[in-house]
């Protein structure tokens, strides 16, 4: 087990460099030179220069923004070691992602992680809480839609998730918020808390439970025909499997034959989209968080590739490589421990 994670890690880091390297030359395409635009704002506070004046001065400005921003050299490896912080810069300094130093966010005017910490944090509340729902509604729901084939419960949820699933999201969002919001008057329209409001404790967490319940219904919605037809496909296959007519052939109780026999087989084929759902908490929806106002991780993704804010665009897009590489040892290694047919040790 050991020597497998080890190449398993050596196999992850690799890989992270090389998607990272990709998307630094990718993202360095962008029409977008904050040197440039710095000498440009620079220049226009001195007065009375002629043209020859504006022309020598700009290029000392450019040529000293450039330093200070380590884009004095087309060379591309030797801007991305700098971007990683293995390579100096002009004055001799290190300064990238080795060094503990992600960026500066030229929209917001900070360090790109204290930009980023509240969006993540808002887009885990409400990625845990819609995993959590999702998954505690679709796996009962796609169990008992096995058990119960054919019957009108099993049509009638296939029906209705795939009224989900068929929606586009955005009609979901604003017949929720019409419906929820605007006739029956029981959820906010949107934000994350009260406006004006300090609590603290739990007054602070019930008032944000308050807040995401109506998106988090929005989302489950939106994904209980995903995950509850792939439930009830396993299921239906492993109630077929002979170790299941064994059970029930020895007289064991249906509830034992479900949930012990069949459900340990059909949760198997699951494994990833289980262990991905949960990674994937801060990935953030887009539409979701511009409907209901949320600052999260998607909202702060879309406004930074707006404004070419090259620096947060590459430090949320490590963010994403790392949780995905991430996420597929860990589901590897889940398989190993739900199915002991799979091994891992080699």
């Amino acid at each position: 087990m050991g020597k497998y994670i080890l190449k398993r890690l050596v196999y992850l880091v690799l890989v992270f460099f090389l998607l990272t390297f990709l998307l630094f030359v990718i993202y360095q395409l962008m029409p977008a030179n904050r040197a440039f635009t710095d000498a440009q704002t620079e220049l226009k506070t001195y007065k009375n220069l002629t043209e020859e004046e504006k022309k020598t001065l700009f290029d000392e400005l450019y040529l000293k923004y450039q330093r200070m921003y380590g884009t004095d050299t087309n060379n591309k490896l030797k801007l991305y070691g700098r971007w990683l912080g293995v390579v100096p810069f002009y004055d001799g300094t290190y300064k990238g992602m080795f060094t503990g130093y992600f960026g500066w966010s030229y929209e917001h005017s900070d360090e790109v992680v204290k930009v980023v910490a509240p969006h993540l944090k808002n887009s885990m509340i409400i990625g845990l809480i819609t995993e959590i729902a999702v998954l505690g509604i679709t796996i009962p729901l796609g169990i008992k839609q096995a058990v119960k084939k054919g019957s009108k419960f099993d049509h009638g949820v296939q029906l209705f998730s795939l009224i989900g699933f068929s929606t586009p999201s955005f009609i979901t969002y604003i017949v929720f918020i019409l419906l929820f919001c605007s006739i029956l008057k029981i959820f906010p329209v949107s934000g994350m808390k009260t406006p004006g409001s300090s609590y603290t404790g739990m007054k602070n967490v019930l008032d944000v439970l308050y807040h995401v319940t109506l998106p988090t219904i929005c989302l489950v919605f939106g994904s209980l025909a995903g995950i509850t037809r792939v439930t009830r496909a396993s299921m239906i296959d492993a109630l077929s499997l002979d170790c299941v007519r064994t059970a029930r052939a020895k007289g064991l109780n249906e509830k034992v034959v479900v949930y012990s026999h069949a459900w340990r087989n059909a949760i198997i084929p699951m494994v990833g989209i289980i262990v991905g759902g949960f990674f994937g908490i801060i990935s953030g929806a887009m539409i979701l968080e511009t409907m209901f106002g949320f600052k999260g991780m998607g909202l702060l993704y879309l406004s930074s590739v707006r404004t070419a804010d090259y620096d947060m665009i590459m430090f949320i897009q490590v963010i994403y490589t790392f949780i995905g590489l991430f996420s597929n040892l860990v589901t590897d290694l889940t398989y190993g421990i739900v199915d002991p047919r799979v091994r891992i040790s080699k």
